[in-house]
């Protein structure tokens, strides 16, 4: 069992109160990742995934090396460039191209399938096998988006497709991977999505010069959705989302990023589209798959779908150890006890076979 989901064996309620709270703010991370594909169609300029992930990664990377001032040393340098590659610098240009190509309804969908990926490549790595229960809610999640966000007029271009399977199948490894290895002592989630920032920022730099360039325009729009992209939805939003890997059970955090379709369905209705039955039925869906994940399969206890063993009452270690140290007292006591009569008894044999003899 990895460390991070090791069985509580504090009070129940502590327990899950704790886990509420982190799944809260874990979530938020993928909340702001819902608006990533308004941002990209809306505000920045077209035909620039390269450069969009690389304003979203390096600016925000070296924020956070120059706040928390922590390099990472031995084997996390490269630790720290692999996760870079699987969770920034791959993952960005390609949501982006998948965002440009695709409709929004066939991306989010793509992306959906995530936890189902999570879920298969945990079993490999991490030795945890996914419960029923996750396995299930996590198809009906990929269901729900699909109710909400394909339509009639959604389009297949094979490019798209293809960047958006792989661009899930990266971040997907990279959750697996971030669990498996975890943080170094001492080192905030700050620190490991800076270092991670960084380095996907610096395997983007020479391929978005030397394949796209810089835009010809960047206007003020444009510049306010790379300041958006970068620190809620780079920094901040990483730093949450590395600090929920650690806690929660990857079985629990995978399926969270059901709510960056969420979120983008409820922008675009805020922004005057409606919502059909079958998009709201599946809306429903999708949003209680991933509240079902997060909650312990039936017949099971504890906050993580395992079994919680809690301690048993009884005597406070303090007293445990009075009482140890009166029960040694009262073994000495009793073999002195013996001891004595022994020798009493050895003495009256000498002196009654003594009178005998003389």
């Amino acid at each position: 069992m990895h460390p991070s989901t090791r069985p509580s064996v504090g009070p129940p309620h502590t327990a899950y109160a704790g886990r509420a709270a982190t799944v809260a703010l874990t979530a938020l991370a993928p909340a702001s990742w819902g608006t990533t594909y308004i941002v990209t169609t809306e505000l920045l300029p077209p035909g620039h995934p390269l450069f969009a992930g690389l304003m979203r990664a390096l600016p925000a990377g070296l924020v956070a090396l120059a706040i928390t001032r922590v390099l990472p040393r031995g084997h996390w340098r490269w630790k720290a460039a692999v996760l870079g590659a699987l969770n920034i610098g791959a993952l960005f240009p390609l949501l982006f191209l998948a965002a440009e190509r695709l409709p929004g309804g066939v991306a989010a969908t793509l992306s959906a399938t995530q936890p189902l990926l999570v879920a298969g490549l945990a079993v490999a790595v991490l030795h945890d096998r996914p419960t029923i229960w996750r396995l299930t809610w996590g198809v009906l999640g990929v269901v729900g988006v699909g109710l909400v966000v394909l339509g009639p007029e959604a389009g297949l271009d094979v490019v798209g497709v293809l960047a958006g399977l792989s661009g899930t199948a990266t971040m997907a490894g990279g959750v697996v991977l971030t669990k498996r290895w975890g943080r170094p002592t001492g080192v905030g989630p700050l620190a490991l999505a800076g270092w991670q920032l960084t380095a996907g920022g610096l395997l983007l730099l020479p391929l978005t010069f030397a394949i796209e360039g810089v835009p010809e325009r960047i206007d003020a729009g444009a510049a306010g959705g790379y300041l958006w992209l970068g620190s809620m939805g780079g920094l901040i939003a990483y730093a949450l989302w590395f600090r929920g890997i650690g806690k929660l059970p990857v079985g629990a955090s995978a399926p969270l990023v059901l709510l960056s379709p969420l979120v983008a369905t409820l922008i675009g209705t805020a922004s005057g589209e409606s919502l059909s039955l079958p998009q709201a039925f599946g809306f429903v869906l999708a949003l209680a798959a991933m509240l079902a994940a997060q909650l312990d399969p039936p017949g099971l206890n504890g906050p993580y779908g395992r079994v919680t063993r809690h301690a048993s009452p009884g005597p406070h270690k303090g007293e445990q150890r009075i009482r140890a140290q009166g029960r040694i007292r009262d073994e000495n006591r009793n073999q002195d006890d013996n001891r004595n009569r022994d020798e009493s008894r050895n003495r009256d044999e000498g002196r009654t076979g003594g009178g005998r003899i003389r």
